[in-house]
């Protein structure tokens, strides 16, 4: 059965982000290094236009995520260009012309654009009337395929709130930072789920979650 499902990395004190967000420092300052695990990977890089990189523990865990998706929501940080109007000339994202996705994209936004396609099956469409509307539109486009949440922690904290995931893979990194954007804040004490997997891997700690049926 197709899921609606979410991999993130979080630091030691909670936050999928540093303090400060900005154009310029889209993960805050610090954020970063909570990705240094996955951009070291070979599994990674390969999408991304990247040579080289590394096979360990969490390359099955990060393919395994990555596999059987065929669509993704995200919110408007995620994809970028800031708050407001998109303008006369809107911003195309942080991806490029050819996104890592390879499938439709679907960007939670106040704002209204047309849809916007891109190389290798890349399309990012902008979705006005909120988080089941995308849902919704998402597993159409996914064809019996998963959904994934790309981020960022509001996205992921509404689909959570509304008891909408049905899977999550939290990577555990150990560092403190101190501020930023919080995962888990305001769901309450019972999110639902259940621990399935833990994997130790270089430098991290992957953390698998089901709800419970």
């Amino acid at each position: 059965m197709a899921k609606l499902k979410f991999q993130i990395s979080v630091s030691l004190d909670g936050f999928v982000a540093g303090p400060n967000q900005s154009e310029e420092h889209p993960l805050g300052e610090g954020g970063e290094q909570l990705h240094d695990w996955v951009v070291a990977l070979a599994a990674w890089r390969r999408p991304h236009g990247r040579e080289g990189g590394e096979v360990n523990a969490s390359s099955a865990i990060f393919e395994e995520g990555t596999a059987n998706v065929g669509a993704t929501i995200m919110g408007r940080g995620m994809f970028g260009g800031g708050p407001g109007p998109w303008g006369e000339e809107p911003w195309q994202g942080w991806w490029g012309e050819d996104p890592p996705f390879h499938h439709p994209v679907f960007v939670l936004t106040n704002h209204a654009r047309e849809t916007l396609e891109l190389e290798g099956g890349n399309s990012f469409t902008f979705v006005t009337d909120g988080i089941e509307s995308a849902l919704a539109q998402a597993k159409e486009a996914a064809g019996g395929k998963d959904v994934a949440i790309g981020g960022g922690a509001d996205v992921i904290q509404q689909y959570l709130a509304a008891g909408l995931v049905d899977e999550m893979l939290l990577t555990v990194v150990p560092v403190v930072l101190g501020g930023g954007a919080r995962l888990l804040d305001n769901l309450g004490a019972d999110l639902g789920f259940e621990q399935v997997e833990v994997v130790e891997a270089p430098g991290v700690a992957h953390l698998k979650y089901r709800r419970r049926s």
